[in-house]
């Protein structure tokens, strides 16, 4: 199978900055804070998809019988995954997405990821604390007792997240609809560019 990654002019048109590790999550996201990043590798993309796969734990939405689904690990602090999470709401009709909570702030990103992966109902729960999240609310309110079980969870999210050598999130991983091939993004998209990235009409 063919690999393939966005070229570096791809990258520069679709791009709008991810959150680092070390950095404090705004609410107001300064697309010229930082250099536009694809993300894997060609020849880690097809390994980085098996391994989160096979590895991450995260709550499914939209096209649940779909063969294919597309990856995303984010910070619950973080409003560029706010961004790109209200970026594929629109194509919940014909993708399988499963998003994967990573914590770079336990004290707020633990509490909420745990939240989200045992919410009754991800998609109004996620669409809930993102709009609060970008409103500049701080997300939802999250229990700070947090189980065992969703604690390691997170913890091994975002281990998976370092195994990767990825630096900041949202962080995406999928395939192609029409050729097949395993794409990556690193950052926020608009609904048409994550469209155009993942081969959906």
């Amino acid at each position: 199978m063919n690999i393939t990654t966005l070229t570096l002019t791809a990258a520069l048109v679709l791009s709008v900055v991810g959150c680092s590790k070390t950095e404090t999550p705004s609410a107001t996201p300064n697309p010229s804070a930082a250099a536009p990043a694809a993300a894997a590798p060609a020849a880690q993309a097809g390994s980085s998809y098996d391994l989160v796969a096979a590895n991450g734990k995260g709550f499914t939405v939209g096209a649940l019988m779909s063969a294919q689904p597309v990856y995303v690990l984010f910070d619950p602090q973080c409003p560029h995954c706010g961004r790109l999470w209200q970026a594929a709401l629109p194509l919940h009709s014909k993708v399988k997405f499963v998003w994967i909570p990573v914590s770079f702030n336990p004290a707020k990103s633990l509490p909420q990821g745990a939240a989200l992966l045992s919410a009754a109902n991800p998609v109004d729960t996620m669409t809930a604390h993102e709009q609060s999240l970008l409103a500049g609310t701080g997300g939802m309110a999250a229990s700070a007792d947090v189980p065992e079980e969703l604690k390691q969870a997170i913890t091994n999210n975002t281990q998976l997240l370092n195994q990767l050598g990825v630096e900041s999130v949202p962080f995406l991983l999928g395939k192609h609809r029409k050729t097949g091939d395993i794409v990556s993004y690193n950052g926020a998209m608009e609904t048409a560019a994550l469209a155009n990235l993942l081969g959906v009409e």
